[in-house]
């Protein structure tokens, strides 16, 4: 056995097998550690990054209630300034019409005064001019004369009072 060249090949062999395996070996866990080291590596970033997505997730969902609160608030308070407007502006527009209605008011009182002037003026006027033309056909100069020196007389005693 000790003489046979295939049994030292054997050997040999398993030398050569067993030097080898070592280095490789050390090659490859050194390969596989580093790969797993990586592999967890990623995995912790994937986790870290999940746990950074659902923080960032809660704050916008929470941020997301924050602003649909405010706009309702500002629904609410929008239309509490709208309805103040809306009885503000009825309230002014009542006074407005108010107002030009008693404008209205005053300026027919004032063209009914002024008519009746006007009409009233008419008539003294015609009925002055009626009367001068009347006394001047019916009425002799002898008449014109005694009505005068009455007026004069009557006004006389009226200025004297």
């Amino acid at each position: 056995m000790f003489s046979d060249p295939q049994f030292w090949v054997a050997v040999s062999f398993f030398l050569f097998i067993a030097a080898i395996f070592n280095p490789v070996r050390k090659l490859l866990i050194s390969s596989l550690d580093s790969q797993i080291n990586e592999i967890k590596s990623k995995i912790n970033e994937a986790e870290n990054l999940k746990i950074e997505a659902q923080k960032t997730l809660n704050e916008i969902k929470t941020r997301e209630t924050e602003v649909e609160k405010e706009i309702q608030a500002l629904q609410k308070s929008s239309q509490e300034k709208i309805k103040e407007l809306e009885i503000l502006s009825s309230k002014k527009l009542s006074e407005q019409i108010e107002k030009r209605k008693i404008l209205a008011d005053n300026k027919i009182d004032q063209l009914l005064r002024d008519t009746n002037i006007t009409i009233k003026n008419y008539i003294s006027n015609t009925a002055i001019e009626s009367t001068i033309g009347l006394l001047q056909k019916n009425l002799s100069k002898e008449i014109k004369s005694d009505l005068i020196s009455q007026s004069i007389g009557e006004l006389n005693k009226v200025i004297k009072r």
